[in-house]
């Protein structure tokens, strides 16, 4: 993961235009993934990198969404068809990190023999790409706790456990245990995150703490038999 990018320490306040949290009042729906452009992949690009250098020197308060789509070289519509709230421009700079964890971990797939000691191993991992930017990942995390709209990022991070696991296991071929067991880890990852974000948790503690709940959840993991493919 490159960076974390989380929330401030005061809780985020209902965005909008102008005070940037709520969608604004044209907001039409966000542009449809299976449609975009070349150029179009490219202009989300710059808006989410922006959006992300703002939250990474003063949080989420400093995404207003003008100065996003100044600083992205959009016009403030623009920025609108992509993301109509501050809150699905989060969503989608942490989404980012999530892609830039997973080429990572594709590119350097975790050596540890047991379900834990890999799960483990990408925890840290992506702990230590969050820690980078700790503003930024602050104010990521606490944004999406607080978000109010639906966040793929629980699941995403379930999967990916899973899948390192698991040895390839899927949200679709993995059981309702392996799921909840996988989602279970990853919450206790982001307790853990923001108790260190908060200066009650050093590194080393919270890897001790992810190890010991990983040995636990984890420990008949492989047992489980998945569901039929």
């Amino acid at each position: 993961m490159r960076t974390p990018h989380a929330g401030t320490a005061a809780a985020p306040a209902p965005i909008g235009p102008e005070g940037d949290h709520a969608a604004h009042p044209s907001s039409a729906a966000p542009v449809s993934s299976g449609v975009r452009t070349r150029s179009q992949h490219q202009r989300r690009k710059r808006i989410v990198q922006a959006a992300a250098a703002l939250a990474s020197r003063g949080g989420v308060e400093a995404m207003q969404m003008r100065t996003v789509a100044e600083r992205a070289g959009v016009a403030l519509g623009t920025l609108y068809r992509y993301f109509p709230s501050k809150m699905d421009l989060v969503v989608a700079v942490v989404g980012e990190e999530i892609d830039l964890l997973e080429s990572s971990i594709e590119r350097r797939p975790p050596s540890a023999t047991s379900p834990a000691g890999r799960a483990v191993d990408v925890l840290m991992r992506a702990t230590r790409g969050l820690m980078r930017e700790p503003e930024l990942a602050d104010a990521l995390i606490r944004s999406l706790i607080m978000a109010e709209v639906d966040t793929p990022f629980g699941d995403r991070m379930a999967g990916l456990l899973l899948r390192v696991s698991g040895d390839g296991l899927t949200t679709e071929s993995a059981t309702e245990e392996q799921f909840a067991l996988a989602g279970s880890l990853a919450s206790v990852w982001v307790h853990e995150l923001l108790e260190m974000l908060r200066g009650r948790r050093t590194y080393e503690q919270i890897q001790r703490r992810i190890e010991i709940a990983a040995d636990r959840l984890l420990a008949d993991f492989a047992a489980i038999r998945p569901n039929a493919q």
